[in-house]
């Protein structure tokens, strides 16, 4: 107790001097900000370690040169107008369907060409940039880091004291402290703050109320669609919406005085031409109910009801009305053994006692096995599949299935196992991505008429509207050039 108790005191003693040293007042806010723990000289250095990491999470950097200089000269011209000159700003476009952006402290900004697929013109790409950069120059990521790590401090000095080192792991901080959601006034102050960036820069100051907008229905659009739900981190998990946001930023545009300000929409379309619209070929791609990556040169088919997620380092499919989950993923076999070993003494590391079933899945050597589990606290059945590659490659599938399934469940989770296969070269040549190409609406043009010419299974007319900002029973106009989604 005598322990416990001069370890409080001590911690009171170093939050008292940390918050006393650590309160500086904000040029671009004029706030008093606690951001003892994360000085201004150590933003870059913080924000430059985090980099390669949040390229790899979000597949890589985008390969077109020209839109990423683009979308840099874009986010320079906003950025050389804030309150904090001595910040250097890097602009990222990155090679993820996920419609998002956000900032690391000391400049780092990023943005998803799925992001850009949704933006209409050079100004509403300037308005996301632009909230982005009022995020570092507001220095909200400070704020949290050092509140944080104040926080972590504290349990790690607790875990010492109580021998329980299980305390500290548990508070660690990484990604998750940047990609988490911002408060709901940390949210409107940096609408605020990228509406006077606009100003400064020359674009129309009403483009971030118009983002917003167009992302809400977007957002909207795809969820009623494809039923689907957040890929990892979107635009509205990391920025969460509230229902008064877009009139308060309409409100604030309206504040100041529009005279000549820029859309740049012609500039901006001709920039985004050709651009990859959703999964990349690279990563794999999704085509109905079979996910193919010609890169890799695999295949697999889900049940009907399942949705596809891709992501860079694993393929998840849910079901709908089942509950049930399908992981897949590639490890190495290093060890070289041989499939049914590889899982018990590899993949499982002896933790199962289980007998694995030997098979073969369209010529290629494969193992299963079946185990009780809990997934999202519920008990479930698992079902595991070891499928060899290569001879030092191994494909797995992990299987969770709610206890007493039906049969169409267990059958449906079997048919997928089997329809693992090899493409052939010419499938994986065949494989082309969807691009964001360019219509000219003519006289006599409508929406249906458009949106006839997307590549898309299902919604084409409510995807068209979602894909040019068009609410309501807004129509074409002849003349202008409109967004589609095409078959490379």
């Amino acid at each position: 107790m005598r322990v416990m108790f001069r370890l409080g005191v001590w911690l009171a003693v170093l939050g008292a001097s940390v918050v006393l040293s650590g309160c500086s007042t904000n040029p671009a806010t004029g706030e008093s900000q606690f951001d003892g723990l994360m000085s201004r000289e150590s933003e870059a250095s913080i924000g430059a370690q985090q980099h390669a990491q949040i390229v790899k999470e979000y597949g890589g950097v985008y390969n077109n040169p020209s839109l990423a200089a683009y979308v840099n000269d874009v986010g320079q011209r906003v950025a050389r107008n804030t309150e904090r000159p001595e910040v250097r700003y890097t602009f990222t476009l990155l090679d993820s369907p996920v419609v998002n952006a956000f900032a690391l402290p000391g400049g780092y900004v990023y943005v998803t060409r799925g992001l850009l697929a949704v933006a209409n013109d050079e100004a509403e790409l300037a308005g996301v940039l632009g909230h982005e950069i009022g995020h570092v120059t507001a220095r909200h990521q400070a704020a949290r880091y050092s509140q944080g790590l104040l926080t972590t401090l504290g349990a790690a000095v607790i875990g010492a004291a109580v021998g329980d080192d299980g305390v500290t792991r548990a508070l660690g901080l990484g990604n998750n402290l940047y990609m988490s959601s911002y408060s709901r006034d940390q949210e409107n102050q940096a609408d605020e703050l990228g509406i006077r960036y606009l100003s400064r820069a020359g674009y129309d100051t009403f483009a971030v109320s118009d983002f917003l907008g167009a992302m809400g229905g977007y957002d909207a659009t795809e969820s009623r669609v494809e039923g689907k739900a957040e890929k990892g981190f979107s635009y509205f998990s990391s920025h969460p919406q509230t229902g008064d946001r877009v009139a308060k930023a309409s409100g604030i545009a309206g504040t100041y005085p529009k005279g000549s300000a820029e859309r740049g929409q012609q500039r901006y379309l001709s920039a985004i031409r050709g651009m990859t619209y959703g999964d990349s070929p690279d990563q794999g791609v999704v085509r109905g109910r079979e996910f193919l990556h010609p890169g890799l040169g695999f295949a697999f088919q889900v049940p009907a009801t399942y949705r596809i997620v891709n992501q860079p380092a694993q393929v998840i499919a849910a079901g709908q009305s089942d509950g049930a989950v399908i992981v897949l993923d590639m490890e190495k076999n290093r060890s070289g053994l041989g499939i049914a070993d590889y899982m018990t003494h590899d993949w499982m590391k002896g933790q199962r006692p289980g007998h694995p079933e030997t098979m073969s899945i369209n010529g290629l050597p494969a193992a299963t096995d079946q185990f009780a589990g809990m997934l999202n606290g519920r008990p479930v059945s698992i079902r595991v599949v070891a499928i060899q590659w290569s001879p030092d490659e191994v494909f797995r599938f992990q299987m969770a299935m709610p206890q007493g399934a039906g049969s169409a469940t267990i059958e449906g989770l079997k048919r997928t196992t089997y329809s693992f296969r090899r493409l052939s070269q010419a499938e994986r040549a065949s494989i082309r991505p969807h691009t964001i190409q360019l219509v000219t609406a003519k006289a006599g043009d409508d929406v249906g008429s458009l949106a006839g010419r997307m590549a898309v299974e299902k919604g084409a007319v409510e995807r068209f509207r979602a894909l040019n900002g068009l609410s309501g029973n807004a129509r074409v106009e002849s003349g202008r050039q409109y967004k589609i989604i095409s078959e490379k």
